[in-house]
C-alpha cells in the first residue's frame, strides 16, 4: 500500500486550524483541491460518525469521494476513510494531525494512501495516483498556511 504525506508549518494555533479545516462551509477558502465540500446526513458540524462528501476540481476529473469520520479528537487529530468513491479507487483514507513546534506554530501532517482498481493494475497506477494526491496535499496545506497566516 502506498502512503503519501505531506506537512507545513503554520503560525497558528492547533485549534485555529482544527476548526477552519474541518468546517466544510468554509472548505473551499482553501482546499485547492475541491470544487465541492459539505456534509451529510443532515450534520451540521465534522465529528466522529459524520459522513462528507468532496468533490474534485477539473483537473482531478470531478472525482466525488465520500467519506465518514473514523477519529475525531479536536484540536490533535482526525481521519476519514472512504465509504463511497469513484470506480478508480478501491479505497481511501487520510489523516490530518497538529503537533505544537513552539508557541503559536503548529505542524500539520496530512498522511494519506489510496488503493486503486483494478488490482491487477495497481502496481502501475496507485504509486502515480498517490504521487499526484501527495503533491495536490503539499499545494493544499500551502493555501491552509496563507489562508491562517493572513
Amino acid at each position: 500500500m502506498a502512503i503519501f504525506e505531506a506537512t507545513v508549518e503554520i503560525r497558528a494555533c492547533p485549534g485555529a486550524i482544527f476548526k477552519l479545516t474541518h468546517d466544510h462551509a468554509r472548505r473551499l477558502e482553501w482546499d485547492t483541491l475541491l470544487k465541492e465540500a459539505r456534509l451529510l446526513d443532515g450534520a451540521e458540524a465534522a465529528g466522529l460518525g459524520v459522513k462528507s462528501l468532496c468533490v474534485g476540481r477539473n483537473a482531478l476529473l470531478g472525482l466525488a469521494v465520500e467519506t465518514v469520520y473514523i477519529t475525531y479528537d479536536p484540536p490533535w487529530l482526525a481521519a476519514v476513510e472512504m465509504t463511497r468513491g469513484p470506480a478508480l479507487f478501491d479505497n481511501f483514507a487520510a489523516s490530518i494531525r497538529h503537533e505544537v513546534i513552539r508557541p503559536g506554530v503548529t505542524r500539520v501532517i496530512y498522511r494519506g494512501h489510496i488503493e486503486t482498481r483494478p488490482r491487477w493494475l495497481r502496481w502501475l497506477v496507485e504509486p502515480l495516483v498517490n504521487k499526484s494526491f501527495g503533491l495536490e496535499t503539499k499545494r493544499r496545506l500551502n493555501a491552509l498556511k496563507r489562508t491562517l497566516e493572513t
